[in-house]
């Protein structure tokens, strides 16, 4: 009779040992891929698959951005100089080596580009003030035009200086209205600060709206060089 006695504890040893197989058969865990394109995947969330982004919305394209630029934006969202939580939030941590990492990930894909929309809200008007100031500029406000720095193209000048093509008319406007308003800041000598205070909401949005409706070339790549000097200096080509 005892050695019946206690027959739960013969149930609970084979329920224990059908567990242990059962845990032993599992598959382990997929492992994630150390490798800059699952670093990247981050990104793509708000920026687009391999940062191509789109030309509506808000976001910017990374892809093909020059080097230098991408990572001088990713130490200013991590230092403090750029402002926006996300992205703060997502370099806080990463070292010069990593942020240059990824900056060289993005700046090394060659993507095609959507073409332009063919809507806007712009008047005729403000359109032709928008394509004005940006080849012209306007001397008597001191305001130099914006091919002068980013390339007679607009397709940005080598090593940090961007392109202005294929980005959302928000987001170009949005980043006129943070300089105008000291919300955006680069190292010193900080020309984009100085141009965007000169700026006023009629320009900003006339440059936004022109820009915006432009097609790429089809050489989007950044020049080598200036065509003209640069009309102040400017911490983007080290000067």
């Amino acid at each position: 009779m005892t050695k019946n006695r206690f027959p739960w504890r013969r149930l609970l040893g084979a329920a224990f040992g059908l567990c242990t197989l059962a845990h032993g058969a599992s598959p382990a865990p997929a492992r994630v891929p150390d490798t800059i394109e699952q670093r990247a995947a981050a990104c793509i969330a708000c920026h687009g698959r391999e940062g191509a982004s789109t030309n509506a919305g808000y976001f910017p394209r990374l892809a093909g951005k020059p080097e230098e630029y991408l990572y001088n934006q990713l130490l200013s969202f991590r230092d403090g100089r750029r402002f926006n939580s996300d992205m703060a939030y997502m370099v806080r941590h990463l070292s010069d080596g990593y942020l240059r990492e990824i900056a060289r990930y993005f700046a090394e894909l060659d993507l095609s580009y959507p073409p332009p929309p063919t809507r806007t809200d712009a008047s005729e008007q403000s359109l032709a003030r928008g394509k004005a100031l940006v080849f012209e500029g306007d001397a008597g406000r001191r305001i130099p035009a914006c091919a002068t720095c980013h390339g007679e193209a607009l397709t940005g000048i080598a090593p940090a200086i961007p392109s202005l093509l294929g980005l959302p008319r928000l987001y170009l406007a949005s980043q006129l209205g943070d300089w105008l308003n000291n919300g955006r800041h680069a190292l010193a000598p900080d020309c984009m600060a100085e141009v965007g205070r000169r700026l006023d909401a009629a320009d900003i949005n006339a440059v936004a709206s022109w820009l915006a409706l432009q097609p790429v070339p089809a050489n989007p790549k950044p020049a080598a060089a200036p065509a003209r000097p640069l009309p102040m200096p400017c911490s983007a080509m080290g000067k």
